[in-house]
């Protein structure tokens, strides 16, 4: 791997008791796993097979299918430095991907930041997706209860649906409505103890590390939060919102065919980190900028946001910013009515 790659990692995220440890031992257990490095809280909250161990270290074991286990410790940032020194020095198996089992973690926040904010880390390393397990059995109510269970839904990638052997059929149906309305644009899959194939999991962020190329369309799948009803053709935005049936958590996705200023922008996304950082669970998005030919992708979670990456191409030709929002009780005219402020603004001075 170059190092213009950045090794891809993936944080596995559930509500308690919503089979996340019988998943991460199903994936762990699989070939096609081999050349992954996978960052556990404790290695014995997990009770690996001992059938599968290699080599036992005070703070990695080798697994038969080739898998590495590192225990974090609460430092994930150590354990990241760590790994790919000895994955440099070959004191250990070479590794294409990082999987974090995420104990402890309500939400994918301090992943984001530790992958954005260390300048080592930050070049190495880089979010493909996150996947959040969801119990059939119970989470209509814990989505309701729970805001850490909602969150975890409300901005995974991918959401394994768990203990579907046990539920009814309206069980799993109700569970995955609930979570349609929570999250259209994630892959949905049943499983029964941990049942899976680990391909179907990764390889779901904006860069395809075995394609080599850049998958927007998979990546921000703005189709999803398409309202059938709200297509506005004589205005310069298009503002599409799902509805979701949820008091608090809500997304959309903001289309603008006119280029954006560059200043206007970065005041824009300011503005949105200091006064809504907390609420705004999840952005990402192609802008289209004046006067740059080339999309610009942008990606934050709450106050941390990536550095913009300029793609090669638009995604079918079509030049327009698309921005997918998924927010806490914040407002989608509040979002829009900053942009176009600082937009009237920046006309004025022109």
């Amino acid at each position: 791997m170059s190092a213009e790659t950045p090794i891809q990692v993936s944080l596995l995220t559930g509500f308690l008791g919503s089979g996340k440890t019988t998943l991460l031992n199903a994936l762990l257990r699989h070939e096609s796993m081999a050349e992954t490095a996978v960052l556990i809280n404790e290695f014995g909250d997990i009770g690996i097979d001992h059938s599968l161990v290699e080599t036992v270290d005070p703070d990695m074991i080798e697994l038969t299918t080739g898998c590495l286990c590192c225990t974090v410790q609460g430092d994930l940032t150590r354990a990241l430095r760590e790994i790919f020194i000895k994955r440099v020095k070959k004191e250990i198996k070479p590794f294409k991907r990082v999987l974090v089992e995420s104990t402890g973690l309500a939400d994918p926040a301090p992943v984001i930041q530790t992958l954005v904010n260390d300048p080592v880390i930050v070049h190495r390393y880089s979010l493909d997706g996150i996947i959040a397990t969801v119990d059939a059995l119970h989470a209509p109510g814990q989505l309701t209860r729970h805001e850490e269970c909602k969150r975890q839904a409300a901005v995974a990638d991918r959401l394994v649906i768990t203990k579907t052997d046990m539920a009814t059929t309206d069980q799993v149906s109700l569970c995955k409505e609930v979570l349609r309305n929570l999250n259209p644009a994630a892959p949905t899959f049943e499983v029964v103890s941990g049942d899976i194939h680990p391909d179907k999991l990764f390889d779901c962020g904006l860069f395809n590390p075995s394609k080599k190329t850049y998958d927007v369309q998979n990546w921000l799948k703005a189709e999803s939060y398409h309202d059938n009803h709200d297509h506005d053709h004589h205005h310069d935005h298009k503002s599409h919102d799902k509805n979701r049936h949820d008091e608090n958590i809500n997304a959309w996705c903001l289309e603008y065919n006119e280029p954006i200023p560059w200043p206007v922008f970065i005041a824009w996304i300011t503005t949105i980190i200091d006064n809504h950082g907390e609420r705004v669970l999840r952005l990402k998005g192609i802008v289209n900028i004046e006067g740059e030919d080339q999309p610009l992708a942008i990606h934050g979670v709450q106050h941390i946001f990536h550095p913009p990456a300029k793609l090669p191409s638009w995604p079918k030709g079509e030049k327009k910013t698309k921005m997918v929002f998924i927010v806490d009780r914040l407002s989608k005219a509040e979002i829009e009515g900053h942009l176009e402020k600082l937009r009237e603004n920046a006309k004025k001075f022109k």
